[in-house]
């Protein structure tokens, strides 16, 4: 039989060839490290290399592995003994299931510790680990605690304005109680402190880049956009937002019935990945913030904070990964104002998204990947180096260098009613400079005017050879 089978789909697992009675702490930190986290697998006959060195009295072991785990445990984890034979060779299996008591605590030479998985080894839970495990075995989230802010020492403004444009409803000075947000003693709670317009929670950031090309550059110097941005969740929701509709394009294409947008980030996905990484990211990870990296061929957008449940995304079916919230009412007070669902079906949307929208590929399908204590998505351009669709009317001797460095010639093409104010708007331009890229495309012959700025429309002007540059 081998290994893999034997342990099944398990990710987490050690190999032991022999039991180290003297040394119970080498292998019981994985039982801690397991029973804090997602579970795993002890394999007690099995070499590092994997192969079956066996043991010469299972039994014994056994009854040593189960002795020292009700010593020197605290609380008791639970888990499965049992003995294979493998080679005809006799192994133990040891499955430890994760916990709901946590932190399980390891018990000796005069130490209580408790492990964490990281990567594949077991190693001490640090502070932050350590409060997690806590909040985790006492039923609580860090955003339901109480902080050391008092309701009447900070505003709402931006929270009820959105609560009654989104809901239709105003939000009551009861409800701040009601939905976890301050409590009886008249303190937010760290939900509450994260929504107050001006969020004393300073690590609550959000950092945006536009990089020059398809990497990070040395230094900010190198990148054409860069913003910081503090204050309520909602606030970092709203200028993230406009952060990625000034740095990202959209073009257009002409159809049967008018005009197809084509962005270069479906807008519905991006929303939906911005939305989480605000919401689930782990706000006990200090010295870190949410950022949001735009390149030439794609966006990349960081959150602090593994999966929940300390799984990784990329091992997982994306389209059935169950909702589990790290910040229940946060996402809560986000759902209410129909920013997200309660249902766990982001990744889904997201996709969904892609596959519906122009010049999409399997190759451009976002990418979710995690760590212990990071959560990554990258979205791809679904305009880089896809071929361009040109209008039928636009005429064929404009040069095609006219068309690159003008967007404002296809545009005009699918839409002659447009003005100018429209086509930098579209753009992504100040008026200043949309007005100079249409005067350069009159004075080559390319359009003109017809009517008045308001009411007229555009014209392309076919000549036997249009001017260059």
């Amino acid at each position: 039989m081998d290994i893999k089978i034997l342990i099944g789909e398990a990710t987490e697992y050690d190999k032991k060839e022999a039991l180290e009675e003297r040394k119970p702490k080498s292998w019981l930190k994985s039982v801690s490290a397991f029973a804090n986290g997602i579970g795993g697998w002890l394999l007690f006959g099995i070499a590092d290399d994997e192969t079956v060195v066996g043991l010469s009295d299972a039994k014994y072991v056994s009854e040593k592995i189960s002795e020292a785990i009700k010593d020197k445990m605290d609380p008791l984890p639970g888990f499965v003994l049992s003995l294979h034979e493998l080679d005809g060779k006799q192994v133990i299996t040891l499955q430890v299931f994760p916990g709901q008591e946590t932190p399980y605590y390891y018990i000796g030479d005069g130490n209580r510790i408790a492990f964490v998985r990281i990567g594949n080894e077991s190693v001490p839970a640090d502070s932050a680990n350590l409060m997690r495990l806590v909040l985790k075995g006492s039923g609580k989230t860090y955003d339901s605690l109480p902080s050391r802010y008092r309701f009447e020492d900070l505003s709402f403004t931006k929270l009820k304005s959105v609560y009654k444009m989104r809901t239709g409803i105003d939000f009551l000075e009861s409800d701040y109680a009601s939905f976890g947000l301050a409590n009886e003693d008249g303190l937010l709670t760290n939900a509450g402190a994260l929504l107050a317009d001006d969020s004393p929670i300073r690590h609550s950031r959000l950092f945006c880049t536009r990089w020059n090309g398809m990497d990070k550059a040395p230094g900010l110097t190198d990148a054409l956009d860069d913003k910081e941005y503090t204050g309520s969740l909602i606030t970092l929701l709203q200028d993230g937002q406009d952060f990625i509709r000034n740095n990202t394009k959209k073009r257009w294409r002409k159809t049967g019935n008018g005009r197809e947008e084509m962005p270069e980030y479906p807008e519905q996905a991006v929303f939906e990945c911005l939305v989480n990484a605000l919401i689930h990211r782990d706000y006990l990870e200090l010295g870190s913030e949410v950022h949001i990296d735009i390149y030439d061929d794609r966006m990349e957008i960081y959150s602090p904070g593994g999966m929940f449940d300390g799984t990784l995304v990329q091992e997982l079916d994306t389209d059935r990964v169950p909702s589990k919230r790290r910040n229940p009412v946060i996402a809560d007070m986000f759902s209410r104002m129909h920013f997200m669902e309660r249902r766990g079906s982001g990744f889904k949307k997201i996709k969904a998204d892609y596959r519906q929208s122009a010049n999409f590929s399997e190759e451009r399908m976002p990418r979710f990947q995690s760590t212990a204590t990071s959560f990554f998505v990258t979205l791809y351009n679904l305009n880089y180096n896809a071929p361009e669709n040109v209008p039928e009317n636009v005429p064929e001797n404009v040069p095609k260098n006219l068309l690159d460095k003008f967007p404002e010639i296809r545009i005009i093409c699918a839409n002659p009613e447009i003005t100018t104010t429209q086509l930098a708007q579209m753009l992504h331009r100040d008026r200043k400079t949309a007005t100079r890229h249409i005067k350069k495309l009159k004075e080559l012959g390319i359009i003109e005017r017809v009517g008045s700025d308001r009411k007229g429309y555009w014209r392309m002007l076919k000549k036997d050879e249009a001017g260059s540059e």
